[in-house]
């Protein structure tokens, strides 16, 4: 089936929000609505979208402020990866403490794990765990079309931060070259901050990962 996406940028850490949904029937999905509520309902609305579910990269507060408004008002179940959870409930954890906005968001209804396929609102999706950035950071393949939603693991020119709590570097190198960079060149790759790019743009210009090893 084919499907559309939208980027909505939002807050003030300009956060990509992602709406993703099935061109015949409308049916959505929410990826990363990090602030700004009123202004993703807008989008989505004139869109004409039915929101399936909420889909959550991982759980830093920039990432789910707008989670608790928008699963109230469209009564749809959120997604996160093992072990990000505990991240939702806990602004210290989250890191929204620290800037003096605490976040909190309702506990996750589904819990997703490394290569686990997902099929909402007749989207197909694959879940690849990619720890680093957080400990339960992931990214949603949609095969398909050759599209990753990879939220603040890995940037055009740049890779997510890892001196935040529950960050390590050499794991977040690890889960780039591990599951990243095994896939396709011509796949493109959507962060949660900045432009998008490609796996192949990446591999052969990110200083971060020129010289590494891609086994």
């Amino acid at each position: 089936m084919a499907t559309k996406f939208h980027t909505i940028v939002v807050g003030p850490f300009a956060v990509n929000c992602y709406l993703l949904w099935e061109e015949n029937s409308s049916a959505g999905l929410i990826i990363d609505p990090g602030a700004e509520a009123e202004t993703i309902t807008y989008w989505i609305d004139e869109l004409g979208l039915k929101p399936e579910a909420i889909l959550l990269t991982h759980g830093h507060g920039d990432h789910i402020a707008a989670v608790a408004e928008l699963k109230k008002q469209y009564d749809i179940p959120v997604y996160v990866g093992v072990g990000d959870e505990e991240l939702l409930a806990n602004p210290s954890a989250n890191i929204s403490a620290f800037f003096d906005h605490p976040v909190v968001a309702p506990k996750p209804d589904h819990l997703v794990q490394d290569e686990q396929k997902l099929l909402i609102g007749g989207i197909q999706l694959t879940v690849m765990a990619t720890p680093g950035h957080t400990g339960g950071g992931v990214c949603y393949l949609e095969e398909s079309t050759g599209r990753l939603f990879c939220g603040d693991t890995l940037f055009a020119g740049s890779i997510g931060r890892t001196d935040l709590p529950g960050g390590n570097h050499q794991q977040l190198i690890d889960s780039i070259m591990t599951k990243i960079m095994t896939l396709p060149d011509v796949f493109v790759v959507l962060p949660g901050h900045g432009s998008p790019s490609t796996v192949g743009a990446e591999r052969t210009s990110n200083p971060w990962l020129i010289g590494g090893s891609y086994a």
